[in-house]
């Protein structure tokens, strides 16, 4: 059994001549999130991190079974306007406009330790501006996670610095 296996590719979605990398075929079967989430654990063991974060929304799915096992607090990164209590956020560029993700104030104290799970590493503009989130509050981001690749869109390029690990890797195309 492979991971690859399970994720559907998806031809014309969200638009035309996009091929989108589906990983609720992961989520439908309980032997391939089983190895997924296995899979995840193991590139983390010998990680220092004192939370996990979440990319909304697909993040959340893997962040919070990631946080359970290491016995962690999870946080969730969000859109713009999503969270209840006092927030702070970063806006970032898409490729036809910009988005702004935010976290709570208190998610992270300075020093804090954080991994980033995501299901997808695309051209990695979520993850470098939950990376700044974390930043901004004094936290430091040790290892960013994620099932998927599109290695063909660069999306470590974005991420220098860091320590970046996917589960399987694609063509973006």
């Amino acid at each position: 059994m492979k991971i690859e296996d399970y994720i559907i590719s998806v031809p014309n979605f969200p638009k035309p001549g996009i091929l989108f990398r589906d990983v609720t075929g992961v989520l439908g079967n309980p032997d391939a999130l089983k190895l997924t989430l296995e899979s995840l654990y193991k590139i983390l063991d010998n990680v220092e991190f004192d939370a996990v974060a979440g990319l909304e929304a697909r993040g959340f799915l893997f962040g919070v079974s990631v946080a359970d096992h290491f016995h962690k607090p999870f946080v969730p990164v969000r859109k713009k306007g999503k969270l209840p209590r006092e927030t702070v956020g970063v806006s970032y560029d898409l490729e036809y406009g910009t988005a702004c993700i935010e976290i709570h104030k208190d998610a992270v104290k300075p020093g804090e330790r954080v991994v980033l799970v995501d299901d997808l590493l695309a051209t990695g503009g979520t993850a470098r501006a939950a990376i700044q989130l974390f930043e901004k509050l004094g936290g430091k981001v040790t290892c960013c996670a994620f099932v998927i690749e599109l290695f063909d869109l660069k999306g470590r390029d974005a991420l220098l610095g860091y320590r970046v690990e996917s589960l399987t890797k694609f063509p973006g195309h």
